[in-house]
């Protein structure tokens, strides 16, 4: 079984604090670690047993737990019951080949190697005994002070060259070090101090991840049926990861005759085979993500559980094929209670409504009941659902994020795309979202990227002309029209670029996620949502916002004049018509006199928060770039629209979600699905102009970024200083 290093946190107490080694670990590898090792130089035998069944316990199969030094204690804690899968040597600890004796040939046994003396003790191991060494230290680190001379950057990839065992970067490695010591032949990175001492150890797992995959592209597996049309199974899957920026493979669990018109016939190979194939691409290949598809029957989806608990993928999207479009079941009950276990090694779960209601076990008639089913299911199976209106009656169809566990609800608004190019449609989101949870993307980063991707792909499917039936829909159809306008440029060269475009928009949201909060516990905020703000700030804030829309639509329509493309060009040109809109419809609706807003407010001039950010947004469009420019109007679409959102999903009360708060009309402006469409298009934009650019032109982007996000913050803080006498 090939192993996943890419992330491997080394445990200190010292520095895991009050929180404790156990909850820092079970942080941690909710953020994406691979390989635990526990390492406490200090504590006795007895105590590192425990340390290690207690570890087991929370990493829950998630990752590789090994022991540093202890191989006594591995074993002890083995006959306990805990899942310790091997042991962590150095040079003059235990010898390797006594504990690949004692611990089996499917332990994970590793070793410390930092010079030319321990390369040429590891060639004379017998084959097998090693399976990866800790090469370091990187750079000076506390952790360890009696640590040999750093090896830096170019030492790590020398040593490498030399290796014949795959290693990982261990001492002082920090955030910024894990592209460069990927790029240089790392098989991972391990971490002491960045995890165990910081204060969200989740998300600064995540941040390593994100930068360790940057630039990369995720290996992802589709372990689904087969479809000859090529529009729905591993075929659809295989595209969908491609065009969400991943490598894709595919284990068929059956194979079908069917068409665009339906299903005719099906066969599913003997499961003894189903196991080899997902055998030969793990013990080969590092998995990235899983999707799961059509499993037939009980035995299959045993075969697939037991795989998994081997090989243990970090993500896995499940996609419950349980109930036909028309309503007819498609598993024996025992089939069913065995899919439903399955549900608990899953990362993300993406049924119908029907499938919902099968697996919740309650009535899922209008989209109210498929929420509280979700939020059922997620509680009871601890596991992530994403609940899919597209079977609701009516033009709208919605989407939901419910993660009970870790108290996300995020709701996603659409209107219904009128097509029969609909094959294969749930295929393809839940690949989609395996690659962007692969690639980094935060659950709710990737619902939105994968839904807009889908709607593009739906709208672009009666194009393709295949089949009578219900076609496929376009898995390409954004690279073809891009690679279309794009002069000179291959279409692998757009699909890079739009997988680095993905990870900027991440990686920008990342950055401004402290702004991001103190937005959110502004009073002007807070009071806007419960309904007790007072009428002048609300009134101050709109007039400030009039003024602001005047000038922010001339840096979107100089925007649209250096825009490369006629599509970007007609979309800020049409951003700059819509502010101006907006402007009057703020006069028109609320500041005039007549509304009984006064004389001061309704000729106000620009208080100095407006004047801040009008002025960088003036310095930044008349004297940088285009790609700085969009980078510095970004923040006004994306900032407003998270928070409308969020608004109307009732995170700050369900008061600003009533038909009879006194700001209801101003509020529903914040939720609009075509402003949300809009802001996916400037995001779209803005990441896919920092992915064409050059190292110093990004840098600049970001910085004008941030630079706008804070004069939001500042904007949205203003109004509370407003006083009728001023």
């Amino acid at each position: 079984m090939t192993v996943d290093l890419s992330l491997y946190l080394v445990t200190d107490p010292e520095l895991c604090g009050d929180r404790g080694v156990v909850e820092t670990v079970r942080q941690a590898v909710e953020g994406g670690v691979r390989v635990v090792q526990v390492r406490d130089k200090t504590a006795t035998e007895a105590e590192i047993v425990e340390q290690l069944i207690a570890v087991s316990q929370v990493i829950d199969g998630r990752a590789l737990l090994v022991v540093n030094d202890r191989l006594d204690a591995a074993v002890a804690a083995r006959e306990r019951g805990a899942r310790v899968h091997g042991v962590h040597l150095g040079q003059g600890d235990a010898s390797v080949r006594r504990a690949r004796e004692v611990l089996g040939p499917d332990a994970l046994i590793g070793l410390t190697a930092n010079s030319a003396a321990h390369l040429e003790a590891v060639l004379a191991l017998p084959v097998g005994t090693v399976d990866y060494l800790g090469v370091g230290v990187i750079r000076p680190t506390a952790t360890k002070p009696d640590h040999p001379a750093p090896l830096g950057v170019d030492g790590f990839r020398d040593f490498v060259a030399r290796s014949p065992l795959p290693c990982v970067a261990i001492g002082g490695v920090g955030l910024d070090d894990a592209e460069a010591l990927r790029d240089a032949g790392a098989a991972g990175i391990a971490v002491v101090s960045a995890l165990c001492a910081a204060e969200d150890p989740a998300a600064t797992a995540r941040a390593f991840r994100r930068r360790w995959l940057a630039g990369s592209v995720p290996r992802v597996l589709s372990i689904a049926g087969s479809d000859p049309s090529g529009g729905a199974g591993i075929q659809a899957d295989i595209k969908s990861i491609a065009a969400n920026g991943g490598y894709g493979m595919a284990v068929p669990t059956a194979l079908t005759a069917q068409n665009t018109q339906g299903v005719r016939g099906v066969h599913v190979p003997p499961a003894e085979f189903l196991r080899a194939q997902l055998d030969a691409v793990s013990d080969d290949i590092v998995i990235d993500a899983v999707k799961i598809g059509m499993l037939a029957d009980a035995e299959v989806i045993r075969t697939v559980a037991a795989w998994l608990d081997r090989a243990r993928p970090p993500i896995v999207v499940l996609d419950p094929v349980m109930v036909a479009t028309s309503g007819d079941r498609l598993l024996e009950p025992d089939a069913e209670r065995e899919l439903r276990d399955l549900l608990r090694r899953a990362t993300l779960v993406t049924p119908n409504l029907a499938e919902l209601a099968v697996l919740s076990g309650r009535d899922v008639g209008d989209w109210s009941e498929a929420i509280a089913a979700a939020e059922d299911l997620s509680t009871d199976v601890g596991v992530a659902v994403l609940v899919k209106g597209g079977h609701l009656a009516g033009n709208d169809a919605p989407d939901a994020l419910i993660d009970a566990r870790h108290g996300r609800r995020q709701e996603y608004s659409g209107t219904r795309i009128v097509t029969s190019s609909t094959h294969g449609t749930g295929c393809s989101l839940s690949s989609a979202l395996a690659t962007l949870l692969a690639r980094g993307l935060e659950p709710e980063q990737a619902v939105r990227a994968a839904r807009s991707w889908l709607r593009e792909s739906l709208r672009a499917g009666e194009a393709l002309r295949v089949g009578r039936g219900h076609g496929p829909i376009n898995h390409f159809s954004g690279l073809w029209a891009r690679a279309d306008t794009t002069s000179g440029v291959a279409a692998s060269e757009v699909a890079a670029s739009e997988v680095a475009a993905s990870e900027v928009a991440a990686e920008w949201w990342e950055r401004i996620a402290d702004i991001r909060a103190q937005i959110d516990e502004l009073p002007f905020i807070r009071a806007l949502a419960d309904g007790s703000l007072e009428r002048e700030p609300f009134l101050a804030y709109l007039a400030q916002d009039a003024l602001y829309l005047r000038e922010y639509a001339r840096v979107l329509s100089e925007a649209a004049r250096r825009a490369p493309t006629s599509a970007e060009q007609a979309f800020w040109a049409h951003s700059a018509h819509g502010s101006i809109v907006g402007e009057l419809e703020l006069h028109a609706s609320w500041l005039t006199p007549q509304q009984g807003v006064s004389a001061a407010t309704f000729a106000a001039e620009p208080s100095a928060a407006t004047t801040a950010y009008l002025d960088h947004l003036r310095s930044v469009a008349f004297g940088g770039d285009y790609a700085e420019i969009v980078a510095a109007v970004l923040p006004c679409f994306w900032l407003y629209t998270d928070l409308g959102r969020r608004l109307h999903a009732g995170e700050f009360g369900e008061y600003a979600r009533d038909p009879q708060h006194p700001f209801a009309s101003w509020l529903a402006t914040y939720a609009d699905p075509a402003f949300e469409e809009a802001t996916e298009t400037a995001i779209l934009y803005a990441s896919g102009a920092a992915a064409r650019a050059d190292a110093a032109t990004r840098a600049r982007m970001s910085r004008v970024f941030e630079v706008s996000s804070a004069h939001e913050l500042a904007f949205f803080a203003a109004p509370m200083e407003f006083s009728p006498a001023g």
